[in-house]
């Protein structure tokens, strides 16, 4: 009975141990943080279907804001071992992470007009929104009907549904990722007010009508490739 209880001492002691290794590998381990992505262009090169101060604004302020609380939110959940507080930051990396995902996304799909900005997708992309929506100017006012009916602040995007193989408009509400839906995002139009307020006031329509002269189809069926 003594060398049985011996026994059992022994394995638990080593279990605490490598438990104890593990924790403090978890510790010291190097951990993942993101950054504010660059811009292939400049903050005017948008005009002026978006001004340079929006641009700005939105990609040094905002932008950076969900990186900084993307990156805040890891630490703390990296760096605790009560549940409870790991699943309560759940909320912040979830809505900073999207934040972070769909801009990075959404400064791709742009372009100035001298570099493509606004001309039409080609090739098997531009045949993939000819079957499903009859063609890219139904496509267009499709988007931005959905676009112009969230309530509050959201996203409207091109997605596509791997599993059904076709193309998809939806939209999100704050910053929830396509993905949270089963789509592949493809092209992401932000509705956030502090994407064209400062321009557009509060006439949404108007920014999503002019948004479409700068938005790099190029990107846009890359993405469709890829996916």
């Amino acid at each position: 009975m003594a060398a049985a209880l011996m026994q059992t001492g022994r394995r638990s002691l080593l279990t605490s141990t490598r438990l104890s290794a593990q924790r403090r590998a978890m510790a010291t381990a190097t951990l993942h943080t993101e950054s504010l992505p660059d811009l292939d262009y400049d903050y005017g090169a948008l005009e002026p279907a978006i001004s340079g101060e929006i641009m700005k604004l939105h990609h040094q302020k905002h932008h950076q804001t969900y990186v900084t609380n993307f990156n805040k939110a890891l630490e703390q959940m990296h760096s605790s071992n009560d549940p409870q507080t790991i699943v309560a930051l759940q909320s912040a990396i979830n809505f900073n992470g999207g934040g972070h995902v769909n801009h990075s996304i959404f400064w791709k799909n742009l372009a100035p007009i001298s570099e493509g900005g606004g001309a039409p997708p080609q090739g098997s992309l531009s045949k993939a929104i000819d079957a499903q929506f009859g063609d890219l100017d139904k496509l267009i006012a499709k988007m931005n009907a959905a676009g112009a009916g969230v309530q509050g602040s959201g996203w409207v995007w091109l997605g596509l549904n791997k599993d059904l193989k076709r193309l998809e408009v939806q939209t999100t509400m704050n910053q929830d990722a396509l993905s949270s839906k089963g789509l592949v995002p493809l092209l992401g139009i932000d509705v956030w007010e502090h994407a064209y307020y400062l321009q557009y006031k509060n006439v949404r329509p108007d920014y999503l009508k002019n948004i479409w002269k700068v938005v790099n189809w190029t990107d846009v069926a890359q993405r469709f490739e890829k996916a």
